[in-house]
């Protein structure tokens, strides 16, 4: 079988564990993708299965108009095999002759040569016809598009179309190492091409995806990726020198990296509940050569006991779980595994992360409660809820860079200058 066979072969098999049988797209691409030698092949795995669970439903319309015959559960991984076919022309728009003769390729590898033909007939009429045109809300479930109306009349639309694209990539530039311009030096000798961001003082846009062992300096901790949505949470919390400060839900680290990226000096302590979780957020503090005086601790942050000695905090991170209705276009399987009824738990855990955590406050400290959610039950009626039931708490306003006001906060839109789903809130103790 050949490369690109292979890397196709590849991307049905993780479609048809996604689509058909409920698993985890991470989990499915970290056993799927070690078996590919080549990065460049990985890479491409990666964008079909993207590209084909943004928008699933897109793909299902066209089999269906044209297969007379609608496939059984029996073709389950065919059928993903067909997804991952068409979405290499439209919308990854790659070479539509090696597309087909690798896609026709791994349909006989996975032991289909007697549906050989169907697979190249049907994406040579993809070829010549073009896909319809898909509904960027079809594949999400009901009561999450009615929660985006109910609470985004006149942005739900934009919300699930911007989902259903292909996000840039984005940059955090380790201050610690080098400026950003410099860094941006670097890119362009390579041959990258990169934008900074205004609002976002280490951030640098990619349009197109590039593997990180192509990113100079990336193993040595010059650069990480990062979201400038994400990025923007360093701003919100606005640290003095030397502060001590709280990241409650550190896992995999990136926040408080950056953190201690622009304050080296910073008494940080980095929790995480999961401590699989905890060993990554260590793990990327060794890459990036910071946080060397830093706590970092498998624990409940709920359960004050399991960490705190006492001592009054600067400031504190709530990154809260929430339900990821903002990274849809990151993690587009969230759609398929997210139930109505976990949102109750959900809102429990905020609730409770934000009356534990204030106690450990000290008078006049702040605490940024963040989430990449845009449902307003998580995010302005969360942080409202707090503030009615926390009489020596206060909102700050945070400027328009932040998005649009969203009660005592501030709500970015998926797609938003580039950035994912996110909602900010600052809130000071006194």
């Amino acid at each position: 079988m050949s490369n690109g066979a292979a890397s196709r072969a590849a991307a049905a098999r993780v479609l048809d564990a996604v689509l058909h049988r409920g698993r985890s797209l991470k989990a499915e691409l970290a056993a799927q993708l070690p078996r590919l030698d080549d990065v460049r092949d990985r890479a491409l795995v990666e964008a079909i299965c993207f590209a084909v669970l943004r928008q699933p439903s897109r793909f299902e319309s066209a089999l269906k108009s044209w297969i007379p015959r609608p496939l059984g559960r029996r073709d389950d991984e065919l059928r993903a095999l067909l997804y991952a076919g068409l979405a290499q022309l439209d919308p990854l728009a790659l070479p539509a002759h090696a597309a087909v003769a690798a896609t026709v390729e791994a349909a006989r590898s996975l032991g289909r040569a007697h549906q050989a033909g169907m697979v190249n007939a049907l994406l040579r009429r993809a070829q010549r016809e073009g896909l319809p045109p898909g509904d960027p809300a079809a594949h999400w479930p009901q009561w999450l598009r009615a929660r985006l109306e109910r609470d985004w009349p006149q942005d739900h639309a934009r919300i699930l179309e911007a989902s259903a694209q292909t996000p840039p990539l984005w940059l955090r530039v380790n201050r610690l190492r080098h400026s950003r311009d410099a860094y941006l030096q670097r890119l362009r000798d390579a041959g990258i091409e990169a934008q900074p961001d205004p609002a976002a003082a280490d951030a640098l846009r990619l349009e197109s995806g590039i593997a990180v062992a192509q990113l100079p300096g990336f193993a040595e901790g010059d650069v990480s990726i990062q979201d400038v949505s994400a990025q923007r949470v360093a701003d919100a919390l606005a640290l003095p020198s030397g502060a001590r400060v709280l990241d409650a839900c550190a896992a995999p680290g990136g926040k408080s990296a950056h953190l201690l990226e622009r304050d080296p000096a910073l008494r940080l302590i980095a929790l995480d509940v999961d401590a699989t979780r905890v060993q990554r957020v260590r793990s990327t503090f060794e890459r990036l050569r910071v946080g060397a005086n830093a706590r970092v601790l498998a624990a409940d942050a709920i359960r004050l006991e399991q960490w705190w000695d006492g001592t009054l905090l600067d400031a504190v991170l709530i990154d809260a779980p929430c339900s990821a209705t903002g990274i849809v276009r990151r993690q587009p399987d969230v759609l398929m595994h997210r139930r109505e009824s976990d949102l109750a738990p959900l809102l429990a855990t905020q609730a409770q992360l934000l009356d534990a955590l204030w106690k450990t406050l000290a008078s006049g400290g702040a605490l940024v409660y963040a989430t990449c959610s845009v449902l307003k039950t998580e995010n302005e009626a969360q942080v409202d809820a707090f503030l009615a039931r926390t009489p020596d708490a206060s909102p700050e306003t945070l400027d328009d860079s932040f998005g649009r006001a969203s009660g005592a906060g501030r709500q970015r839109f998926p797609g938003e200058q580039g950035g994912d789903g996110f909602f900010y809130a600052r809130l000071r103790k006194g």
